[in-house]
């Protein structure tokens, strides 16, 4: 695990240029605290830092082929990496190391920039062809290592983290618009944006390509999980048996490996799984708040603990220490993210690394692949009755949103109050007046070519309806009605269970899960792995829902059978809690604390906010339980924006 950084150039690079480099390395000393590497060119320079988890002595970067053609930087683990190297020893190749990443040199050797096709686990590397004077850049199929591309002026910059990127562009970029409507409406930015102009993220599944004689920049696509082949057969015996490979593989360290704990489903599976895989004693890290609140889960992780014979570690999270830490906590995200959670996900792995442990484990992904949120298997329901609609299979959206007239679920014959009131409820799923209209206007009057996804979110619609109130005229000016869409537009026909499974990976899951997990792991110096978003976990997952979709079956029905066996069934029977820290009181203390900063702040400067849109995010305007409200995003950019861009007013001015 270690942050990769480096610069090409059409032209040589001048000493500036090299220094600049090491600066960005420098700001990445917290992803790899155990020491730093380098190599140069006359036209490249890459540089990297390293925490070291295997091969602690011999496993330094860069790494190599045998003769030295071939230089590998990499940010990750390769979990089948002792199956790669039985592999291509076999074939004549000799290592140099033990590490797990360099495989990387020999299997380009073999396979060029197919490579990439060759590698299980969570990667960013950057790979420098000395003959053919040629780096290449790969992120890892569900994008659990990040990548940041700048690109200009016959150079392209990269790094691991955008606070380091920053430190090594000739200026600070200028905020992004879309970018930052965008955010104000998921909460997140979602891949392949950045909140600044210029600056974008290499895509998950995707390589970039530099050729320097003639120079070119080619970007291509190697892994879509749609594309995944249709399975026949028993989705929960694949499932199983591909759970129990990746719980093998990722305990492979030469340092200890822990788990993060809660109540939940998924990280108990985890931990069975993972225990009973790990040749040592695991040992488990929760987390819980002042006086055992409804949302507090450590007595069933400490339960669960004991059942495993796992040594258990929690931490208590006060709201003073939460507001203390909400700048540096805002800084380690690296990009502006609106997750009151986040400073648990910090705090976990902050005690994680208190103890010893550097690489943990934790169950994100199994929501997002097993319809473990109702929001999203509901919009998934609704999208099938758009496309029906679209499709000529029901009447027009007028007449729909006029008579409530429908195809498939006949009028009720008894014009009676109840009798309509139970057809609605029976029809749009919903009792609730507005929400029904609301959600009928999504399935029938929206765009063509839009499926129902994030509009069904009240964040989401929360920012439609208020961001006028808030936003400045030039940031308006320059944003188009449907920008806030773009990241969930596809054109029809949809299999629309696949494509919401896709949908929800590449936008919550990569941009608030993923993305919160590398950055708050890596600013305690801890590696973070996460089995459950393991591509093959996610090709038999696509693979049957091609053939068998499971829409209609109870959240998490094929992850649950598949454990049937692994925990007791006062595990897989607790209700479900989500790793939820006391939100509304979190928020309104944040806003006490630092809303102030709002005023005249950046975003203000920078025309993002109106002053009036300003002093209703301090007044704490539109809080709404289960909501993340316009002024928590704003006070989360304001604060982001201090911690990492250091805009000068005259600077941010021109912002926009």
């Amino acid at each position: 695990m270690c942050g990769i950084t480096g610069t090409i150039s059409r032209t040589p690079l001048t000493k500036e240029a090299r220094v600049r480099v090491t600066a960005m390395n420098n700001q990445m000393s917290h992803r790899g605290p155990d020491g730093a590497g380098d190599y140069n060119a006359p036209h490249l320079a890459l540089a990297m830092r390293r925490l070291s988890i295997i091969d602690l002595t011999g496993g330094w970067q860069p790494l190599y082929n045998e003769d030295r053609s071939v230089v590998v930087i990499a940010n990750g683990e390769i979990y089948n990496y002792v199956e790669q190297r039985a592999a291509l020893e076999t074939l004549g190749h000799r290592f140099n190391t033990n590490s797990d990443c360099e495989t990387i040199a020999h299997l380009y050797e073999e396979h060029g920039d197919e490579c990439v096709q060759h590698l299980r686990g969570m990667f960013a590397f950057a790979l420098w062809d000395v003959d053919r004077q040629r780096l290449l850049l790969a992120r890892d199929r569900m994008g659990e290592k990040p990548l940041y591309v700048w690109e200009g002026d016959g150079r392209v910059v990269f790094a691991s983290e955008l606070k380091a990127l920053l430190a090594g562009l000739p200026h600070t970029p200028d905020l992004d618009p879309v970018s930052i409507d965008q955010y104000f409406h998921f909460g997140y930015i979602p891949e392949p944006r950045t909140a600044l102009q210029g600056v974008r993220k290499l895509p998950a599944g995707h390589t970039l390509a530099i050729s320097l004689k003639p120079w070119r920049v080619r970007q291509r696509q190697y892994w879509d999980m749609a594309a995944a082949p249709a399975l026949e057969g028993d989705p929960v015996e694949d499932l199983r048996a591909e759970l129990d490979t990746i719980s093998r593989l990722i305990v492979r360290s030469d340092v200890p490996v822990g788990v993060a704990l809660s109540a939940g489903l998924d990280s108990s599976a985890l931990a069975a799984l993972a225990a009973r895989a790990y040749p040592g004693t695991m040992h488990a890290f929760s987390i819980g708040y002042p006086g055992r609140p409804e949302n507090d889960e450590r007595a069933g992780a400490k339960a669960l603990a004991d059942h495993l014979g796992l040594p258990f570690h929690d931490v208590e999270l006060a709201t003073s220490d939460m507001v203390a830490a909400f700048p540096q906590v805002i800084r380690a995200l690296d990009d502006p993210i609106a997750d009151p959670a986040s400073f648990g996900y910090y705090s976990v792995n902050r005690l994680a690394r208190e103890h010893g442990v550097p690489v943990l484990l934790q169950g994100q992904g199994g929501d997002e692949l097993f319809w473990g949120y109702p929001w999203v298997q509901q919009a998934a329901e609704d999208t099938l009755l758009k496309q029906r609609l679209y499709a000529g299979q029901m009447p027009t959206g007028e007449k729909l949103s006029r008579t409530l007239q429908s195809e498939w679920l006949p009028l009720p014959r008894d014009p009676s109050p109840d009798v309509w009131k139970n057809w609605l409820r029976t029809m749009l799923g919903r009792d609730d007046g507005h929400e029904t209209r609301a959600r009928w206007r999504r399935i029938a009057d929206g765009y063509a070519d839009t499926p129902v996804f994030m509009d069904s979110v009240v964040d989401f619609r929360q920012a439609q309806l208020r961001r006028g109130g808030y936003y400045g005229p030039a940031m308006q000016a320059q944003l188009e009605s449907r920008s806030a869409y773009a990241p969930f537009t596809a054109p029809q026909p949809w299999n629309v269970p696949v494509l919401m499974t896709k949908l929800i990976s590449q936008t919550y899951l990569l941009e608030n899960g993923i993305a919160q997990g590398d950055r708050l792991s890596m600013a305690s110096s801890v590696e973070l792995r996460l089995p459950l978003v393991d591509y093959r976990l996610v090709e038999i997952v696509i693979g049957h829902r091609k053939t068998q979709p499971d829409l209609n079956q109870p959240p998490k029905a094929w992850l649950r059978a598949a454990l049937r066996d692994v925990l007791p069934d006062w595990v897989m029977n607790r209700p479900k809690l989500g790793f939820s820290p006391p939100t509304l009181e979190w928020m309104r203390a944040l806003i006490d604390a630092y809303g102030g900063d709002l005023r005249d702040g950046a975003l203000v400067q920078a025309g993002i906010l109106t002053p009036d849109g300003a002093e209703r995010a301090i007044r704490r305007e539109g809080y709404k339980r289960g909501v993340l409200p316009m002024p928590f995003k704003a006070l989360c950019l304001e604060m982001w924006c201090k911690q990492m861009l250091s805009v000068p007013a005259s600077k941010a001015e021109s912002a926009v």
